[in-house]
């Protein structure tokens, strides 16, 4: 029986799909819980008119987690590996643009936004939509890429904390008879090679009881998240524009 937080997502899909006459959707897989919950949510909704795309930069050490998952959901899906496009991207700014250095962070940056394009071109072909897989505790402290994974048409788990997509996805895993463990993997962004949590410096148990007004043990913790939720606060916020009075 599905829990109470899922049959809600799942009606607010099914309200969005009839209402914008959304015919399906595309998603980036993975093989962590974020794209594994939403790929599972978009199938109960879309059925066979969803497209899981892999996209490795060059190489990707789960990427048998990202093959397995859309086996198992028997997603319709496709691999486009996009590490000579992130190449010629970064080759093409260092050979024309002289005056500019691109750091590792930008460089990091780079491959999310690739995957975007690629999404979009694919989506657009197709008549779908994007559909996106960022939550809630990452986008309290700014752990996403600007016109990255942070653009999208829809996103079902935007509002949910990461342990409540936990709770939403081994959900739904029994249903689809998913192995738990894609649910229960430790999140990694794939881009540092480290785990969220250990490029965080906290747990992300200590960030959602944050975000639900509970005080984490460190005081430090406390200052870490604060300081990294205000840095961030132009990526929750639409474009600063102008407007003719």
């Amino acid at each position: 029986m599905a829990s109470k937080l899922t049959k809600q997502i799942i009606k607010w899909l099914e309200e969005y799909r009839d209402n914008t006459q959304c015919r399906g959707v595309v998603l980036g897989i993975s093989g962590g819980k974020d794209s594994t919950t939403v790929a599972m949510l978009a199938k109960k909704v879309w059925g066979d008119n969803v497209v899981g795309i892999m996209m490795p930069d060059g190489g990707q050490v789960d990427i048998d987690d990202s093959v397995a998952i859309c086996s198992s959901l028997n997603l319709r899906h496709a691999l486009v590996n996009i590490g000579g496009a992130v190449t010629q991207i970064l080759h093409s700014i260092n050979a024309s643009v002289p005056f500019v250095d691109v750091n590792q962070k930008a460089i990091t940056n780079i491959p999310p936004r690739v995957r975007m394009t690629t999404l979009y071109a694919i989506a657009q072909t197709l008549g779908y939509r994007v559909i996106g897989t960022g939550n809630a505790s990452e986008a309290y402290i700014g752990w996403t890429t600007k016109w990255g994974d942070s653009a999208y048409d829809l996103n079902p788990i935007a509002g949910l904390t990461c342990g409540e997509v936990v709770e939403v996805g081994l959900d739904l895993a029994k249903e689809f008879g998913l192995d738990e463990k894609y649910i229960v993997k430790k999140p990694s962004d794939g881009l540092t090679g480290m785990s969220d949590e250990d490029n965080f410096g906290f747990t992300y148990n200590e960030l959602d009881g944050f975000i639900n007004g509970v005080l984490p043990e460190s005081a430090e913790v406390g200052k870490k998240i604060i300081a990294m939720h205000a840095a961030t606060e132009h990526k929750r916020c639409l474009p600063y524009c102008f407007r003719k009075e």
